[in-house]
């Protein structure tokens, strides 16, 4: 089964462009799956907030989580190296890619319902709490427990093709093969103290490197995507940033051979 759902989602993914007329390119997708009772999700109660969900919160007896990472093209990812705001076709990737999650999603639930299986609905964003800035369902999370990714010092999932793209979830009563995690760090800061790139590529200051321990600013982050120049398009609000992954050793891949 779990060769199934990655054969539709390449092949959805592949479509989507010239079935919705995007501009937006994208590489292959990662794909991963998790045990809906492994016990990283309860962990992120710990870890993130009391209030984020388990699967079983969101599906009655979940048994799997289905998780994809979105790469963009090359091309989109140099538009947006330079400047404080982040490029129209970043801005563009963005929003088309969190449409390209939501159709991807009723496309998965479509094709498993019809098969008596139950499946879950879930949005490519804003799903988080304004105040506290967190998220109750956190689509990145769930892909390092789903063994696509690990993350880096700037709080992005690196994947092996790379961070600059978008992640999505679907949670599941089908009984999926998990992913296989890696102890490895695919972060070089994490695995050796080098590079720090992303911390330097921030426009807002978000990040500090304090005794070899980095600190994450939510405010500044937040306040870069939302409260300053947010463009309005024909398709949505510009309401990005992505100058931390942008022009880094781990934009397109992970940034050094695995040991094993």
């Amino acid at each position: 089964m779990n060769k199934e759902i990655i054969d539709l989602i390449n092949e959805y993914v592949k479509n989507y462009k010239d079935l919705k007329h995007t501009e937006t390119d994208w590489r292959d997708p990662v794909i991963g799956f998790a045990d809906a009772n492994d016990i990283l999700f309860y962990k992120l109660k710990e870890i993130i907030s009391p209030n984020h969900a388990i699967p079983s919160d969101i599906i009655p007896n979940a048994k799997s989580v289905i998780t994809f990472f979105l790469p963009f093209s090359k091309n989109i990812v140099e538009s947006n190296v330079f400047g404080e705001e982040s490029s129209r076709e970043w801005d563009y990737s963005y929003i088309e890619t969190n449409n390209l999650i939501s159709d991807l999603n009723k496309f998965l639930y479509d094709k498993l319902t019809a098969r008596g299986y139950n499946a879950s609905l879930l949005p490519a964003t804003y799903n988080y709490d304004k105040e506290k800035l967190i998220s109750d369902w956190s689509h990145r999370s769930v892909a390092y427990i789903s063994g696509i990714g690990k993350f880096g010092i700037n709080n992005m999932l690196i994947t092996k093709s790379g961070c600059c793209g978008r992640v999505g979830s679907v949670i599941t009563d089908i009984e999926l093969t998990p992913t296989i995690r890696t102890d490895e760090e695919y972060c070089l800061y994490k695995y050796n103290g080098t590079c720090k790139k992303c911390i330097e590529k921030c426009v807002n200051n978000a990040f500090v490197i304090q005794n070899g321990k980095v600190l994450y600013d939510r405010k500044k982050c937040n306040e870069q995507i939302y409260d300053k120049i947010v463009p309005k398009y024909p398709i949505g609000l510009g309401d990005t940033c992505g100058k931390c992954m942008c022009d880094l050793p781990c934009s397109y891949e992970i940034p050094r051979k695995l040991d094993n």
